[in-house]
């Protein structure tokens, strides 16, 4: 099992949910946390509240121009990333036919390209290291589209196509590729996607916590897993999705489509 003491290890979307919660546990347990968004005040309140055991950068992954600059003061601080945790993103929930495609565009270039944007900018180092954990948020949306997410639902896929290729392409170099794919999770997401709140009254109650999903999160770094879904039924769930596609839909339509 690995150990974070002295791990340089970089969140993204480190403001609130669950890149705040991940970062809280990472440097309780003596990483060199760096925490990442665009709300330079709201990373400088956590910031506070870990007792200054972290550091904070202001990043847009949304902007290649922005990575570049704050992956090579990363770099020239610390020589190095050990950890990476693509968690930066957001949703808006809506029928296809009502999104303008501006909010499908930034969607993807959010959630798929800030991936691909931040892994880039690490994972030169980790080869030459053969050494490095990068771990994707993604989504069990990525497994099971449902109404009104499909401009959501699409970076997720994406996520997740990306995440298990690059599994395979870095196997035996010593960089594991991680993909955690958490059910609704009682997040600040929501005043985006969400913004009427019925959504939120639907599924309130089998919403997940930032924190369980920050711990699943570094068990997984400590255990090199390859992929975590969250709750573990609704994995299961995923896998039936795959197997007997129309009759999954069918059977799960009225609780999945609760947007």
């Amino acid at each position: 099992m690995k150990t974070w003491n002295d791990k340089v290890v970089v969140i993204t979307g480190a403001s609130s949910g669950i890149g705040a919660a991940t970062a809280e546990m990472a440097a309780a347990r003596g990483a060199k946390t760096l925490i990442m968004a665009r709300s330079q005040g709201k990373l400088d309140e956590l910031a506070g509240r870990l007792g200054g055991k972290c550091e904070t950068y202001a990043l847009d992954v949304a902007s290649t121009e922005s990575v570049q600059a704050v992956f090579a003061r990363v770099r020239d601080t610390h020589g190095r990333v050990d950890v990476l945790i693509n968690n930066a993103g957001f949703g808006m929930f809506e029928r296809f036919e009502r999104t303008p495609l501006d909010d499908f565009e930034r969607m993807m270039n959010v959630n798929y390209m800030g991936v691909v944007r931040c892994t880039q900018a690490v994972l030169p180092d980790m080869l030459a290291a053969r050494s490095g954990n990068v771990v994707n948020v993604a989504s069990l949306a990525g497994k099971i589209g449902t109404a009104k997410s499909s401009g959501y639902s699409a970076t997720k896929h994406a996520v997740l196509g990306l995440t298990n290729s690059l599994r395979q392409e870095l196997a035996g170099t010593g960089v594991t590729v991680t993909a955690i794919n958490p059910g609704p999770v009682d997040t600040p997401f929501f005043d985006t996607a969400d913004p009427s709140g019925g959504y939120v009254a639907n599924v309130k109650k089998l919403m997940l916590t930032p924190e369980r999903v920050a711990a699943a999160i570094i068990r997984a770094v400590e255990r090199d897993s390859a992929e975590v879904d969250l709750p573990g039924i609704a994995g299961f769930g995923a896998k039936l999705f795959h197997l007997f596609p129309r009759t999954f839909e069918r059977v799960s339509r009225r609780f999945l489509n609760l947007k």
